[in-house]
């Protein structure tokens, strides 16, 4: 894994906003998901060299956070929110309704390619529960029919 000139642009000037090199992890592994759809152990190797660290300290912090994927991903990383809220407002019903849809069980894609689907803890957004994440945007207040809508946009998109 290599980074792109322009991403290599954009390191440098966040090496300028972060007194100690070690502080780029976060913004690094971002960098290397935008870049790549995910953070492959190469890229893992890659972000230690830039940031001081071993590739070990770098895997800890890129597993530890639920936004970072460690393998490839779909076209469309659905990921839906297990935690108390969206779970007393029918979590349940809206992931069963995806794999479903999808044909998938919880961490796999479809053949495809277009879907993966994932739980994950708390996505931030419990007054609007059920909520789910595509990419980088949000769907909230989900019914199984919405679920549906929206997996039959985005299907007719790709």
């Amino acid at each position: 894994m290599t980074f792109s000139s322009k991403n290599l642009q954009k390191i440098e000037q966040l090496k300028k906003k972060y007194p100690k090199v070690e502080a780029l992890t976060l913004p690094l592994l971002w960098i290397v998901q935008y870049q790549e759809g995910y953070i492959s152990l190469d890229a893992i190797k890659e972000v230690a060299k830039y940031c001081n660290k071993s590739a070990m300290e770098v895997y800890s912090v890129a597993s530890f956070y639920t936004m970072f994927n460690l393998q490839p991903v779909g076209k469309y990383h659905i990921q839906v929110c297990k935690t108390l809220s969206c779970k007393l407002c029918g979590q349940e019903d809206i992931f069963s309704s995806l794999k479903n849809i999808l044909d998938i069980n919880t961490n796999q894609t479809t053949d495809d390619n277009l879907f993966t689907l994932s739980q994950v803890e708390c996505l931030g957004s419990c007054g609007t529960s059920p909520v789910m994440e595509i990419n980088d945007k949000y769907y909230e207040n989900l019914t199984p029919q919405k679920v549906e809508d929206i997996i039959n946009d985005l299907s007719k998109k790709s």
